[in-house]
């Protein structure tokens, strides 16, 4: 959203107050916490510049095109003061519990199997901008992402007291953990910023140790080629022979270094109460849970798409999830697959036919 001029605070609040009542709008609308950070450069944000020199972005050439306005927000926004972080926690406790028949199924990262999240979470920012137009009887120059723009979400998050960045590069909430989907609403408002919570991973590397494709080269460093997020999700080619076992049953995502997490194994992790059932639109629908690996690998275009109505799950494409899943029919061991392996293998898409190959090979 943006209006024309400047926006300032009603001359009955003052900044601290109108930040209040911002962060009391943004959990009215639904999320779990909300933060403020000043709009400029970091370290974090500075350090993107060599990490897309180590060629740690793969083939996200997305990411090249904005660099200067991924290391400084006011770039994005002319006039940029103040970044509001919101955070929703998206896995309220729960243990994956794979059915007794475990056998030939898959898993999707846990934010995926239900709503989209950039489309629930970009709602309630966009009500929030709203509001506070309200509140201050005048435009506001503001511009908010969800997981979609030139902004670091995490960085910003760690500096407006959300928590810290663990060794994962992801946001450790002290209460929460580090299941939390983040949005941002840069603006040109001047909003009292938060202190940033210290550091509380210490010595422990249980996220680091977890990875199953070593994917960080130094803590809080991601060489993304390596990380299964990438490779079944925005790396939409062959997934590197080298890391095919590693990948085991993920169809979609992993989080294999949260779970190994004790901030998020912990018994004192709270969740606060989800009057608006946000969590519950966020939660997986029954086909994603644990689905078989024999249902995807029947499935055609048309179908891929109804069973993907609403869900992040589109982003990975009908021919990323199909290669995926042959990856994952070949780390099975199930020989019921392979009729349905075989017929990949033997069709016209030679992406498929290759990963269908190796599957053969892998059930040998």
């Amino acid at each position: 959203m943006s209006g024309a001029g400047t926006a300032t605070p009603s001359p009955s609040l003052s900044g601290r107050e109108l930040t209040r009542e911002i962060k009391a709008l943004a959990l009215a609308v639904g999320f779990d916490v909300a933060g403020v950070a000043p709009a400029r450069a970091t370290a974090e944000t500075r350090f993107l510049r060599e990490w897309l020199a180590r060629g740690y972005a793969g083939g996200m050439r997305y990411l090249t095109r904005r660099v200067e306005e991924r290391v400084d927000p006011r770039r994005v926004l002319e006039g940029a003061r103040s970044l509001l972080v919101v955070g929703l926690a998206y896995d309220p406790g729960r243990r994956f519990t794979p059915p007794l028949d475990a056998g030939g199924r898959g898993r999707v990262a846990r934010y995926a199997g239900g709503d989209d999240y950039h489309e629930l979470m970009g709602d309630r920012l966009r009500a929030i901008e709203s509001g506070i137009e309200a509140l201050l009887e005048a435009p506001l120059r503001s511009r908010s992402y969800v997981d979609t723009g030139p902004v670091l979400e995490r960085v910003f998050a760690a500096h407006a007291g959300l928590g810290w960045l663990g060794k994962n590069g992801l946001l450790i909430h002290p209460r929460l953990g580090s299941y939390l989907l983040l949005g941002v609403m840069l603006s040109d408002l001047e909003l009292a910023p938060d202190a940033p919570e210290p550091d509380r991973c210490g010595t422990c590397r249980a996220c680091l140790d977890a990875c199953p494709t070593g994917a960080f080269t130094e803590p809080r460093v991601l060489d993304a080629r390596r990380c299964i997020a990438y490779t079944t999700i925005e790396d939409l080619g062959p997934i590197p022979e080298e890391l095919r076992r590693a990948h085991g049953d993920r169809l979609f995502g992993c989080d294999a270094c949260q779970e190994a997490c004790p901030w998020n194994r912990r018994r004192g992790r709270e969740i606060p109460p989800d009057p608006l059932g946000l969590r519950e639109r966020l939660a997986p629908r029954s086909p994603w849970l644990y689905p078989t690996l024999e249902w995807i690998l029947k499935l055609d275009e048309e179908a891929w798409r109804r069973a993907t109505r609403r869900s992040s799950l589109r982003r990975a494409k009908y021919r990323g999830l199909l290669r995926n899943t042959l990856i994952a029919a070949g780390n099975s061991g199930d020989p019921s697959l392979r009729p349905l392996i075989e017929r990949h293998a033997n069709g016209d898409d030679p992406l498929l036919a290759e990963h269908a190959h190796w599957a053969l090979t892998r059930l040998e």
